[in-house]
């Protein structure tokens, strides 16, 4: 199975991949295999939980991790953004994967991101593992945005009147299928029309099955689609159909 680091490589060559349709609270949008929403009408992709500098952070505590993290989620962010060109990006929090993370961040690497920003309004969303924003980068910190409808923040509130039309990350969803008498456990974006929650976007980041405890009272499953990311499409599986 190609990796997204790969498929972001060939997708310069001209090779296509094919991403879902959804809509949010009434706001369509496109789940991508490089795992981005973008939102045609709001010229505005979403990522989340990038996770930058996880090997950094892993050491600095004393475990040594290959140091090549980083560099391989910006080269898939920024054939996303070759992709689709938005004038908004937003990153839903976890952006780097400790408090230090952004202002360590190497100067090669700050100014890829600064290159991806130039033009375009860029939104950092504070997360529980980076909440206090970051430093010498393009773009706002905010702890949650509302716009268009829709409500951008880190982790999903359970209840409330704000709610409706969420996107959020935090709990790296995905989710479990039978394909070929083998089970297949893929990360997904998950959405019952009213909320939606994305996966993480870092190449060191792992997944919650959508059946977990964690997910409880997050969607009604009976609308609940998990898209779940293949090497080159979007796959739609209703809840119902999912293994777990």
């Amino acid at each position: 199975m190609l990796s997204r680091l790969a498929l972001s490589e060939r997708l310069s060559t001209g090779f296509e991949c094919f991403g879902a349709e959804t809509a949010i609270n009434g706001v369509a949008a496109l789940c991508d295999p490089l795992g981005g929403l973008y939102m045609p009408d709001l010229s505005l992709l979403v990522v989340s939980d990038l996770h930058l500098e996880k090997g950094a952070a892993f050491a600095r505590r004393g475990m040594m991790l290959p140091p090549y993290d980083t560099i391989a989620t910006l080269k898939i962010l920024a054939s996303l953004i070759t992709r689709y060109d938005p004038k908004i990006v937003v990153s839903l929090g976890d952006n780097f994967h400790d408090r230090k993370g952004s202002e360590h961040l190497p100067l090669p690497l700050r100014d890829i991101i600064k290159e991806m920003a130039r033009g375009r309004e860029w939104i950092w969303i504070n997360g529980n593992h980076d909440p206090d924003g970051t430093v010498d980068l393009p773009g706002s910190s905010v702890d949650e945005m509302f716009y268009a409808n829709l409500v951008f923040r880190h982790e999903p509130k359970l209840k409330g009147v704000d709610t409706k039309g969420e996107i959020a990350g935090h709990l790296h969803p995905s989710a479990t299928v039978r394909r070929r008498d083998k089970t297949v456990r893929r990360p997904c974006f998950a959405t019952d029309g009213a909320r939606l929650l994305m996966p993480a976007f870092g190449v060191m980041s792992g997944g919650l099955d959508l059946r977990h405890k964690a997910m409880r009272g997050l969607f009604d499953h009976a609308d609940l689609i998990a898209h779940l990311m293949g090497r080159d499409r979007i796959y739609s599986v209703r809840f119902g159909s999912l293994l777990g």
